[in-house]
């Protein structure tokens, strides 16, 4: 009974403080508008991509934001899709599938227009390269080596961008939301870069190294991912009509738009995302009755927003 009793007041003391805790901790979009400017990264307009796809039904325009991945990773993909966009290749393309929980894909419908001379045709070799991330882990809860444990290896953040790892040390970008990869046809090909597609389901982890992955969509995935689900196999469109057209697609670093749109990312490095990721793992705000203690790399978006003239 005095057991009972003690551990009854024991509670008595820490249900007041746990709840004043609980009320308390911030959500992790809170976190994100509070973090101070310096811990935010301005992206390049040469690293953006522009997407404007033809007018909605009701006349309303629809661009697509696309931000392209740092070195080391796809470099030679990505500079095939910096000399398809400077040759307006993709003018006149279209979006030519929807698979519901899985992509939409855009390129050359009829497989037959000519692609500019110049792109390099890239070795499977490429869908990995060489450790980013110290191993073990420089921290082993926060920052660019924050490491995540599950079913494809060892994940991490590595300037801003998920990656995976395995204990031969090699480093991979990850199939999450709104990642950008390259179609191709059975291997060895490994696909040009005229033929892309953005993930829009729940991420095909399974794709991993097996297709290159070359950027993120950024802003207006909305315009991608609510299009009509295609009706042919593997969500391709049947008839030319379903088909969404593309205007163009550039390099915004290259495109006379007044005022040029610019984007940032809160920095994986920063106090701020520690305290952003830790919150996604572990949900302490009012409404989540329990913490999950952990979350996939994918459960964990980089945060990217509209920088301030």
């Amino acid at each position: 009974m005095k057991n009972t009793a003690a551990y009854a007041a024991i509670a008595l003391l820490v249900a007041p403080l746990g709840a004043a805790e609980k009320s308390a901790a911030p959500a992790p979009g809170e976190i994100v508008t509070s973090a101070p400017s310096a811990d935010w990264v301005k992206i390049a307009p040469s690293d953006l991509l522009l997407m404007e796809l033809a007018p909605d039904a009701k006349g309303h325009p629809r661009r697509v934001v696309i931000q392209l991945m740092p070195p080391p990773f796809s470099q030679g993909w990505i500079d095939n899709i910096r000399k398809l966009a400077a040759a307006q290749w993709w003018d006149g393309t279209s979006v030519n599938r929807v698979q519901d929980n899985y992509v939409v894909q855009w390129g050359d419908a009829s497989e037959k227009k000519v692609l500019p001379g110049g792109l390099a045709v890239v070795p499977e070799s490429a869908y990995f390269t060489k450790a980013v991330t110290r191993y073990p882990p420089r921290d082993p809860k926060y920052g660019d080596s924050r490491a995540l444990d599950g079913p494809y290896g060892i994940s991490a953040f590595w300037r801003g961008w998920p990656v995976g790892r395995d204990l031969l040390k090699h480093n991979w970008p990850v199939h999450c939301y709104g990642m950008v990869g390259v179609g191709r046809n059975l291997s060895p090909d490994t696909g040009s870069g005229a033929e892309l597609y953005v993930v829009i389901g729940h991420a095909p982890r399974h794709l991993d190294r097996n297709i290159a992955l070359v950027g993120r969509v950024i802003e207006g995935i909305d315009h991608l991912s609510s299009l009509p689900r295609g009706t042919g196999g593997l969500g391709f469109y049947e008839t030319a009509e379903e088909r969404v057209p593309i205007r163009s697609i550039r390099l915004a670093s290259e495109m006379e738009v007044d005022p040029l749109p610019r984007y940032e990312y809160l920095s994986t490095q920063s106090k701020s995302f520690a305290a952003y990721a830790d919150a996604r793992a572990n949900r302490r705000d009012p409404f989540f009755i329990r913490p999950a203690g952990g979350a996939d790399i994918c459960n964990i978006p980089v945060p990217v927003r509209r920088a301030k003239p």
